[in-house]
């Protein structure tokens, strides 16, 4: 797999200090001061690492805390992981691909989406649509069918980009028998049930994100009830075209790109199969593969791909080329230095929690690795 990194390179140096408390952790054209302080080496190559130190804060890093296998024991399955994740593998067929345990997968899947978010986020900073947006929210289930979701998904009609995402819980709907309903009774009253306005909030925040620095929009939408509200609560003007749910979902249909976006979330990811043993045990998890299949999405493959052609991104002007697996890990990213959308944030420090689990829904809390 190419997986180029920067730091490898022999004219690299460090672009700024690592330290979020130093002045100089901004990279600024001139000024900031460093040294070198030796070697150290590890089992895998590149086996000797330069180590520096800043003359500024007086923190000593390595050449590794820009590289984004920092910290990693198995730096080989990272960059092998993401054409797997789109691949419609689950995470226990992918372990037995890579050689390692699931543990290891599931670990340095929460890593690759992270990174993945700080990357598109970068693009969201000064984002403003080129034509109509189309929303729509694609529906799952984490640990049980008891607990189904939405995730709220963005796409620009004109380029097929992906822009942003969110989710909602909700309640479990549709028929049941009898005992699937005493039974959706005993979870509610254990764990509670999910707000009732979740839907309209987060879309109005998918909205806010996705608009925040236009004027005026267009907005593409199905019949949901909640979209309306959502839409009246904006500060710029929007124009809300609304096609049925059950209107053939044809090239001919104005949601077409968003069901496109849908249908490929299924076709690439086995946690949103129908009928399947890999469903997603916390929207968290789900969050994460649909992080890094955005960045796929956007930038990897190119919008048709029995036409072959531009991707997504480089019909927006972003890239002038398919982004491959070694350029996106060129170098580690630092949450410090970008702004992440408020959900956004939430999933990149695994503050998304299903209920069922109360005490097991694990944080992001590591101090050194990002």
């Amino acid at each position: 797999m190419d997986h180029y990194d920067a730091t490898r390179h022999p004219g690299w140096r460090p672009p700024h200090c690592p330290n979020p408390n130093c002045r100089h952790h901004k990279p600024l054209p001139a000024g900031w001061r460093y040294k070198k302080i030796g070697f150290y080496r590890r089992r895998l190559p590149p086996y000797r690492i330069q180590r520096y130190r800043c003359l500024c804060c007086g923190v000593s890093f390595s050449s590794q805390t820009f590289s984004t296998s920092y910290w990693l024991k198995r730096p080989d399955v990272l960059p092998r992981l993401l054409p797997l994740l789109v691949s419609c593998c689950a995470l226990r067929q992918i372990s037995r691909l890579l050689g390692t345990s699931v543990q290891t997968v599931m670990t340095q899947t929460a890593r690759l989406a992270r990174h993945c978010l700080l990357h598109h986020a970068r693009r969201l900073a000064d984002y403003r649509p080129l034509g109509p947006v189309v929303i729509d929210g694609f529906e799952s289930f984490e640990l049980s069918q008891y607990y189904p979701f939405h995730h709220h998904l963005a796409v620009e009609v004109d380029t097929s980009l992906l822009i942003y995402f969110t989710d909602s819980e909700l309640r479990r709907k549709g028929r049941m028998t009898d005992r699937q309903k005493q039974r959706r009774r005993e979870l509610e009253q254990r764990f509670g049930r999910p707000a009732p306005r979740a839907v309209a909030k987060d879309v109005y925040h998918l909205l806010e994100t996705v608009l925040r620095h236009a004027e005026s929009a267009t907005v593409r939408s199905d019949d949901h009830r909640a979209y309306p509200g959502a839409l009246r609560r904006l500060r710029c003007r929007v124009r809300h075209e609304v096609t049925s749910s059950r209107q053939r979902r044809d090239r001919r249909n104005p949601l077409f790109e968003v069901n496109l976006v849908d249908l490929m979330l299924r076709h690439c990811g086995a946690n949103h199969k129908r009928e399947t043993l890999a469903w997603s045990k916390r929207r968290q998890g789900s969050a994460e593969r649909l992080a890094v299949f955005l960045v796929w999405w956007n930038e990897m493959k190119p919008r048709r791909l029995k036409q072959g052609g531009a991707s997504p991104a480089m019909l927006r002007g972003w890239r002038d080329r398919l982004l491959t697996v070694g350029e996106l890990l060129r170098q580690r990213l630092f949450r410090t230095l970008i702004e992440l959308p408020r959900r956004w944030a939430e999933y990149y420090d695994r503050e998304v929690r299903t209920r069922a689990l109360r005490g097991e829904n694990s944080r992001h809390r590591l101090r050194y690795a990002y």
